[in-house]
């Protein structure tokens, strides 16, 4: 994700920076590219002992449900619950050092940021080294998580990418030494909102903010609310990357989230109730999209449509164009593509013309959006124009595996 129509550096995850992001708090100065050495190959976290267990703060991610408000349609209950054991208790501060923290050129938000995290395992590969493996195309606005999971598994390391993580999670595994990148919002009054990579990197309760690693700002700290306001644009999506050996400490860390199920369902259920809670576009977003990884194409299109139609949190999006519709940010489509598999199982191939369509009016080189466009006209029987839009897609990214297949499909 990864765009910039300023003459400014454009925030490789798509995330334009420039002016104040929300959540972003006491913005440390930041340090040259150089600043932080490689980290050994364990370097040891620094977690400050509490004299007694530090209160857990209320989980704003995780509400218990609630009567939906009067403009939010209802949203069915969810059939299962999956329990979620009480935390052991954390220390109240922990920080994980040495982690080389370097500066991103034009569009290398993403490869920065997986860089920056393999660093914790003693890697020296910088973003000139992974950019033109995961940015074939100098135009691709967007390296998606399972692209940056994919080139770590490629360099030797055990990943964990999934959605639905909360603070807590967050704070449990930064205390164990193991640096967590998210996927998040960020947003500027004259562009509007991008999507953009940061790498946690530790905590402290007692000021309720995270510490990240960023690769355009530099070195910040997040309050733990304006964080979350961000992440949860993205599902809350996070990814741990850790040497082989770790493996297991890390599946004892995720808990229940061990299990791709039950992490799944959990998702649901507080899709579902941030759903019924708040009934903004992105509560529905998320809701679609935690329905559509279950198997439910058709729940995942009512909240679809939901999110489409709901109101627009304009603090997320202050630039909107006109061909936006709804509450979701413009750019959403850039990085979600829940909305058009969704549409695509369910017959509904006009939408996802439309959708595509619209992404490569902005973003001709949007090689998701090509792909896409590909598999709508497949659809409508215009398989001749849905050859041109997989070779396209194929130009701009070579090794897309899906649009190959789609391709070879019809041939």
């Amino acid at each position: 994700m990864e765009e910039m129509r300023l003459p400014v550096l454009l925030l490789s995850a798509g995330l334009l920076v420039g002016a104040a992001a929300f959540g972003v708090g006491q913005l440390q100065a930041p340090r040259a590219a150089s600043a932080h050495a490689t980290a050994p190959a364990a370097a040891p976290v620094s977690p400050v002992p509490e004299t007694a267990p530090a209160k857990e703060h209320a989980e704003p991610e995780t509400p218990a449900p609630a009567t939906p408000e009067p403009t939010a349609s209802p949203v069915e209950a969810s059939p299962v619950v999956t329990p979620v054991p009480a935390p052991a208790a954390l220390p109240a501060r922990a920080s994980i050092p040495g982690i080389r923290h370097e500066y991103q050129r034009l569009n290398n938000c993403g490869p920065v940021t997986i860089g920056m995290a393999l660093s914790r395992w003693g890697s020296a590969v910088n973003q000139y080294d992974i950019a033109p493996r995961l940015k074939p195309s100098s135009g691709d606005v967007n390296v998606s998580p399972e692209e940056l999971a994919d080139y770590a598994r490629s360099q030797g390391m055990d990943v964990h990418l999934a959605r639905g993580g909360d603070r807590t999670l967050l704070r449990r595994l930064l205390a164990a030494g193991f640096p967590v990148i998210v996927e998040t919002w960020f947003v500027t009054p004259d562009s509007g909102g991008m999507g953009h990579y940061r790498l946690l990197t530790g905590y402290d309760d007692a000021a309720m903010r995270f510490s990240a690693l960023d690769s355009y700002l530099g070195p910040l700290r997040m309050d733990y609310v304006g964080f979350d306001r961000l992440w949860r644009s993205f599902g809350r999506t996070y990814l741990v990357v850790s040497a082989p050996e770790k493996t297991a400490q890390v599946r004892e860390l995720l808990g229940f989230r061990a299990d791709p199920l039950a992490a799944k369902q959990e998702n649901l259920r507080v899709a579902q109730a941030e759903a019924n809670r708040l009934g903004d576009a992105i509560s529905f977003l998320n809701l679609g999209q935690a329905r559509l990884e279950l198997g439910d194409a058709r729940g995942a299109v009512r909240a679809f449509d939901q999110a489409f139609a709901a109101p627009a949190d304009r603090s997320l999006d202050p630039t909107r164009p006109s061909w936006v519709q709804g509450g979701l940010p413009w750019r959403t489509l850039w990085y979600s593509f829940g909305p058009l598999e969704a549409y695509m199982r369910t017959g509904r191939p006009a939408d996802v013309l439309r959708l595509a369509g619209a992404v490569l009016r902005s973003v001709p080189t949007h090689e998701e959006a090509h792909y896409w466009r590909g598999r709508a006209l497949s659809a409508l029987g215009r398989e001749a124009e849905a050859r041109v839009a997989f070779r396209e897609s194929l130009r701009l990214r070579p090794g897309f595996a899906a649009a190959r297949v789609a391709l070879t499909a019809l041939n």
